[in-house]
């Protein structure tokens, strides 16, 4: 049986759920990371009601948690929230998987460092997953809570970590969407462009920031303004990833030479792909790239609302999913 987790920012704080995931001998875990005020999308994508009851994307994704076999959820958010968060989003989903609340504080540093003075922003995804170092043992997986994956995608993810040998380490995943799959109707999209290896290990992640359609074509704006097509089911990076527990040992170590050289510059992040990288090209670890047919859909920008709300009635009435989901 399967647990996942997730975080994400919700308003001003940040929001992880990280599931814990059984088989036969032992559990599974899943980090679900969120994000910010949608500039873009001009609101908190994460709270609007997009199904045919109000449910989120969010609860989509915990559905899909559920029903693939999850078994905890685990959110990290910030102290002050805490009361406000477990009557209007823990209630919501604690009669259907155990639910347990840990927190995230931007003054939560290694020793010998100390937030600068006007930092706001927290410290960046791969922060927001070693707060679930505590209580996570096992294989463990991270998503974003903005992000629709749908259901093959977290079937594909928790059977790779299911399936690791009991005690295996540096033995990573992600989920790579098939670029076709992942573009906006109303413009440009960011997305981390993927390559791998003969034996479909990650080889790299390259940030590209303006993907779409071009004449047809799946393209790509490079560093000189031109557009370079692509393949249609090119891997790109939706932040769905499967770590084994030696990853926060790692993330804690390279947190501080993160923090060395970027604790004055308080816009900093400590982003998962920064770790990844490093483990990466320093042969430490490998990431398998798995294929998936889910087609991704978000909400961008606020002329993609309507599209997704089509989406989901359209996914509802084809019975992938019930009218209300909790």
């Amino acid at each position: 049986m399967f647990k996942k987790s997730f975080d994400g920012f919700i308003f001003y704080f940040y929001l992880c759920a990280v599931t814990n995931f059984l088989n036969k001998t032992y559990e599974t875990n899943l980090i679900c990371i969120g994000c910010w005020y949608g500039s873009r999308y001009g609101g908190l994508k994460q709270l609007d009601g997009l199904g045919p009851n109000g449910e989120t994307i969010m609860d989509y994704s915990i559905f899909d948690a559920i029903r693939g076999g999850f078994g905890k959820l685990v959110f990290v958010i910030r102290k002050d929230f805490e009361k406000d968060f477990r009557e209007k989003i823990v209630s919501k989903y604690e009669n259907h998987i155990p639910v347990e609340v840990v927190f995230q504080d931007i003054n939560d540093l290694p020793a010998g460092f100390t937030c600068p003075e006007g930092r706001v922003k927290p410290w960046g995804t791969n922060h927001a997953v070693l707060m679930g170092k505590d209580v996570i043992k096992e294989p463990f997986a991270v998503i974003n809570a903005d992000d629709f994956y749908g259901r093959d995608s977290f079937a594909v993810l928790g059977k790779y970590l299911s399936e690791l040998p009991e005690g295996a380490k540096n033995d990573y995943c992600m989920v790579g969407f098939r670029v076709g799959n992942t573009l906006s109707e109303s413009g440009t999209v960011a997305r981390g462009i993927c390559s791998a290896d003969e034996a479909g290990h990650l080889t790299t992640v390259v940030e590209r920031t303006e993907i779409m359609r071009v004449d047809g074509v799946v393209s790509y704006k490079d560093e000189e303004g031109k557009w370079v097509g692509i393949e249609d089911n090119t891997p790109v990076s939706m932040n769905m990833w499967g770590f084994t527990p030696d990853y926060f040992k790692y993330s804690e170590d390279y947190f501080v030479d993160f923090l060395k050289a970027n604790i004055g510059n308080i816009k900093s992040e400590y982003f998962i792909p920064l770790m990844v990288n490093k483990l990466i090209n320093e042969k430490t670890a490998t990431v398998k790239v798995l294929d998936t047919t889910s087609k991704w859909f978000g909400v961008t920008y606020a002329a993609d609302r309507q599209s997704v709300v089509d989406k989901i009635q359209a996914l509802v009435d084809a019975g992938e999913y019930p009218a209300k989901l909790f």
